[in-house]
């Protein structure tokens, strides 16, 4: 049965549910991989997927996608469809992803995404095309181009982005990316610009330093933001921290945000993953100028013979009263499950509600004919 909701809850819960998709797929991309890699011994390969999404006061969706691969071209596609006042899903936007290995060392893609018009008419909407050079020293040049529909339906450049990576010594390297906008009289204007400074040690640490500059529309550059990365691996088990500045009243660089991730893998194969993120900003609370923890994400996935199970939490404080400390606001568990015939994966999401209880407010079911490399009959599995 539907039933209402303050605007303010649907809006907490539409964050969390996007919070909580996004980390559980990142956390999890290893069981895409896995079942992606069905048939990587093959020159070819083929794979088709289809997910159903049922979120609490939201439209149905449903999402088909394809990998064809032939030679050195592959094709991806993604279509999304919604539920229309006839009962029956309808397109709303499709996106095709060509990608051609020219050679060794260049590779083409383009991207082309369509949409629907109100006449039911398919639309190319945005095409985006992308060269990637590289070398044997492990020098690389990307260079991409963006191109929107306008009102009559024709093609215009909108955006143009470089990336230039060299390495400067065996354990250093440097990307520079520039991102320019067109300007609507056939030139291009510098929108922003980005350094990137990485640095590996030999005890297994991997440092980053990222710097965005702006222009401050007198000619010159201003640092936008600042990002410093450290990762550390010891076997199985990493850390990750990750420290964000961004300009104060004056125009200083001061850390703003926080993020330390500890990943942690036992001899049985179990992953667990806890994400603190610390932020200046605490909901409800005045600010004090210091960094307080305001978000613990914690998963766990675990793996058998038949398939691989995720499950996850997020930690905040309440807003109507964040002295108590952080409780539970939202949970998922994603399920995979291998078959001879294909995979099958589910993905429910609960957010709490204003009573306090913890509510599904979504559910993603994902079939595909994609078989695991490890797959077997049950007649095949070792006893």
């Amino acid at each position: 049965m539907a039933y209402s909701k303050p605007d303010n809850q649907v809006a907490v819960s539409t964050l969390l549910i996007n919070l909580m998709i996004s980390v559980v797929f990142c956390f999890g991309s290893a069981v895409s991989i896995q079942a992606q890699d069905t048939q990587r011994n093959s020159s070819d390969e083929s794979w088709s997927a289809t997910t159903e999404t049922s979120v609490s006061n939201a439209n149905p969706s449903r999402t088909t996608e394809s990998h064809v691969k032939s030679g050195n071209r592959s094709v991806d596609k993604q279509k999304v469809e919604v539920l229309g006042l006839n009962g029956r899903y309808q397109p709303d936007s499709e996106t095709e992803k060509e990608t051609v290995r020219v050679d060794a060392a260049t590779t083409r893609t383009v991207v082309r995404t369509y949409k629907w018009d109100g006449n039911g008419q398919r639309k190319l909407a945005r095409v985006t095309e992308e060269e990637a050079r590289s070398t044997a020293s492990g020098d690389a040049q990307t260079v991409r181009t963006t191109l929107s529909s306008d009102v009559n339906g024709s093609l215009r450049v909108v955006q143009r982005e470089t990336a230039d990576t060299r390495k400067t010594s065996p354990d250093v390297q440097e990307t520079k990316t520039t991102v320019y906008l067109a300007d609507g009289n056939g030139g291009f204007t510098t929108f922003r610009q980005t350094q990137e400074l990485q640095k590996r040690s030999a005890d297994h640490r991997l440092e980053e330093k990222t710097t965005t500059l702006l222009p401050d529309g007198n000619g010159n550059w201003k640092e936008g933001e600042g990002k410093e990365k450290t990762i550390e691996e010891d076997g199985k088990n990493r850390t990750i921290e990750e420290r964000v500045s961004r300009p104060d009243l004056e125009g200083r660089l001061s850390e703003s945000s926080r993020t330390v991730a500890e990943e942690t893998e036992t001899t049985a194969g179990e992953k667990s993953n806890t994400i603190d993120t610390y932020s200046m900003n605490v909901p409800g609370l005045a600010g004090d100028g210091r960094l307080h923890l305001n978000q613990r994400v914690t998963t766990v996935q675990k793996k058998n013979s038949d398939g691989e199970t995720t499950e996850q939490q997020v930690e905040e404080p309440n807003p109507g009263n964040p002295n108590d400390g952080r409780q539970v606001r939202a949970k998922t568990k994603y399920i995979v499950r291998y078959g001879a015939s294909g995979t099958q994966q589910t993905n429910t999401i609960q957010v709490r509600d204003g009573n306090g209880h913890l509510s599904v407010v979504s559910v993603d079911t994902r079939k595909s004919d994609q078989v695991p490399p490890a797959a077997q009959t049950p007649s095949d599995k070792p006893q």
